[in-house]
């Protein structure tokens, strides 16, 4: 196995600003570049580029969209070169990507910044593709009162990374995981043997932790604010029904998630109804590539 160099302090610092945690990320790229070079050295890289040479690259987008992902890229250049090559922030995450015009520069030897290219270039591609789709999410409901958030339907190793792409495109975050907030779902339910049972239990259990009921009929909504729920998840409820779920709880301090079902066209649609937020797994689960490329200098 290759050895790294150690993440270096500035990108560390960059990353740390952006509520992002520097070990965490180091160890996403370490694995990246482990399975790149499981099977030996970058052979094309090693036949075709002289020993010594060096160059300067820059990350560029090929197609408009919100960035998300530039120092992590960083990351990856200055854990494959080490302190030999330099590194120039072109852009910040959040904001717009705009073709032909460098995100990241890079500079060092050769045939590290080719070795580092393609794994540099996965995470900055995912994660701006995550961004971007949010924004067009939070666009479609802007001037309403409904937020969009994530969900947990995210590609094992990456969710902390994903979660913080949908921050960059305007998003929020639901539970990071299954410790930080109970979501009692139908399989629960049936667990417990009742909505009510299953809310005194999660309450006997963990008082004080942020608790949400998923429920699937206005029936199960009215349990669920009559066992003390603040918040409540509406699975693929009608425009019918989710209005006369927002009727239920005006007044109240609970609150109501809409999921299962949504699309970014009738996105508006949903969030006109007065819904708090809009629970979308496709930021991260459907989230096309955002188009960049990896061009060294003439």
């Amino acid at each position: 196995m290759t050895e790294w160099f150690p993440l270096r302090a500035e990108v560390a610092d960059v990353l740390r600003e952006g509520g992002l945690d520097p070990a965490t990320v180091e160890r996403v790229v370490r694995r990246a570049l482990d399975e790149d070079l499981a099977l030996g050295p970058d052979v094309t890289t090693i036949a075709t580029v002289p020993d010594g040479a060096r160059t300067t690259g820059d990350i560029v987008p090929r197609s408009p969209g919100v960035l998300a992902g530039v120092p992590v890229a960083a990351a990856v250049f200055a854990i494959v070169g080490g302190d030999d090559v330099e590194l120039a922030l072109q852009a910040a995450d959040g904001m717009a990507a705009r073709p032909h015009t460098p995100v990241l520069s890079v500079t060092g030897a050769t045939r590290s910044l080719l070795t580092a290219e393609r794994t540099a270039l996965n995470l900055i591609g995912h994660l701006s593709g995550v961004a971007t789709l949010t924004r067009r999410w939070v666009d479609a409901v802007s001037g309403t009162s409904a937020a969009i958030r994530d969900t947990r339907k995210t590609i094992p190793g990456m969710r902390v990374l994903e979660k913080y792409a949908v921050r960059c495109g305007g998003g929020e975050n639901h539970r990071m995981a299954l410790g930080d907030a109970a979501l009692v779902k139908d399989n629960h339910v049936s667990a417990a043997g009742g909505i009510t049972a299953a809310v005194e239990a999660v309450r006997a259990h963990a008082p004080t932790i942020a608790l949400e009921v998923e429920c699937d009929t206005l029936e199960q909504v009215r349990e669920a604010i009559e066992a003390g729920v603040q918040l409540v998840l509406l699975d693929n409820f009608s425009l019918e029904d989710t209005r006369a779920a927002v009727e239920m709880v005006q007044g109240s301090r609970v609150r109501l998630e809409a999921s299962g079902g949504l699309t970014l066209e009738r996105a508006r649609e949903v969030a006109g109804t007065g819904v708090d937020y809009l629970a979308v797994g496709a930021l991260t689960h459907s989230a096309p590539v955002l188009d960049l490329g990896f061009d060294l200098r003439d």
